[in-house]
């Protein structure tokens, strides 16, 4: 079964640091680009950053610095580091399949999703 769980959200402090996680099943990560977005209340779902199978790394500008996405083909996961957070960084953060297989580079593009995960929320405040 096509899955994608997400994990290692919580509260946090600004400043701090978290680790996502997001482990799939029924399909390889080193096969798909991954990407990981977020969506804070009242706003529209952003990407965030994207992992291509050639392990080009793509960020947006907002997290450029402070955020590492990398991913662990034996586990089958790809993680997420957040550095440096701030209570701007507060959102459900979702990890999120390419539709279609071995593309050659990876964009954090809402058109190019082709399946999501469930989503863990980050709450960075004092």
């Amino acid at each position: 079964q096509l899955q994608l769980v997400e994990s290692g959200g919580g509260l946090v402090q600004p400043g701090g640091s978290l680790t996502l996680s997001c482990a799939a099943s029924g399909f390889t990560v080193d096969e798909y680009s991954i990407s990981w977005f977020r969506q804070a209340p009242g706003k529209e779902r952003e990407g965030v950053a994207c992992i291509s199978v050639g392990d080009m790394r793509i960020y947006a500008d907002s997290v450029k610095g402070r955020f590492t996405i990398s991913r662990d083909n034996v586990k089958n996961t790809v993680y997420l580091r957040l550095n440096s957070l701030k209570p701007d960084d507060t959102a459900v953060y979702y990890c999120a399949r390419d539709r279609l297989p071995r593309a050659p580079g990876c964009t954090i593009a809402l058109r190019n999703v082709g399946k999501w995960g469930q989503g863990t929320q980050v709450t960075v405040s004092p």
